[in-house]
Formats: C-alpha cells, structure tokens, sequence
C-alpha cells in the first residue's frame, strides 16, 4: 500500500455573495497552520519561573500552487475582480486523494488574494509552468470529511 499523502490534490472553491466561483485544482497547498501569540509575565516576587499567557490568534497565509493549465483563466479573473469588489469572501479547500475520494475540507473566513505568480515561461528544458495563489484569512476550519 502506497503513502497516503504523496498525491493529494487540493480543489478550491469561493463564495463570491451571489455564486460560488471554482479556482480549480492545486498540487500544493501550504500555511494550514494556526499560532498563539505567547506574553510572558514576570511576577515580581517569583522568581521560580515566569507566567506564560496565550495571546492573539495568528494564521500564516495560505499558498497554493499548480501547473498551469485551462483553468488558469478563471484565477486570474477572480483576482482582478477582487481589485473592484474589494470584500472579503470565505473559501472552501478539500484535499483529495488519487482516487478522487475526499480526505479532509477546511473552511477558511475573511478571504481575500494577496498575491498572484505567474509562471516563467521558457522554451528550453523541462520545467513546468506553474502559478501560485496567495490568500490571506482570519481563520479556519476542519469540517468531517
């Protein structure tokens, strides 16, 4: 039996308020993570150790990247139109395995696109042309698969 985890793809969908706008499918996806900040309190007086507190929430940007393909178009309209709407959405990300069965789903809150690359392009070589989608957010979720 092969691992698990060596071919998952992600699928990522938007709510745009009146429709839901499908990105396509990702190879990669990074920054599902999630960090407190910590303060640390020194009490005066006790000096066997010091008070440490959570702080605020803080989730990194979430980074997906793909080959680019037919469906590059519908990323790169979705990023210019959010120059004149300039609201935030929510999304939806579901992993899949190389079956096409769902693995997991997170539902991420506050979205809005950071960044957009684009591939380099060369006639030489190997190299795959691939484009990278960057999301900010205040927040997720795992829903049951």
């Amino acid at each position: 039996m092969g691992d698990p985890g060596t071919s998952l793809c992600f699928s990522v969908v938007v709510d745009d308020g009146e429709a839901n706008t499908e990105l396509g499918t990702f190879t990669a996806c990074q920054g599902l993570a999630a960090e407190y900040d910590v303060h640390e309190y020194q009490e005066g007086g006790v000096n066997g150790y010091v008070h440490r507190l959570p702080g605020r929430l803080r989730h990194p940007n979430l980074v997906l990247t793909r080959a680019l393909d037919s469906s590059s178009g519908a990323v790169a309209s979705w990023f210019d139109a959010q120059e004149s709407t300039g609201g935030r959405t929510t999304a939806v990300v579901t992993a899949y395995d190389p079956v096409g069965e769902v693995v997991a789903r997170w539902s991420f809150t506050g979205v809005f696109p950071v960044r957009w690359t684009g591939p380099t392009l060369s006639a030489t070589g190997a190299t795959v042309a691939t484009e990278t989608l960057e999301l900010a957010h205040t927040g997720f979720r795992q829903e049951a698969s």
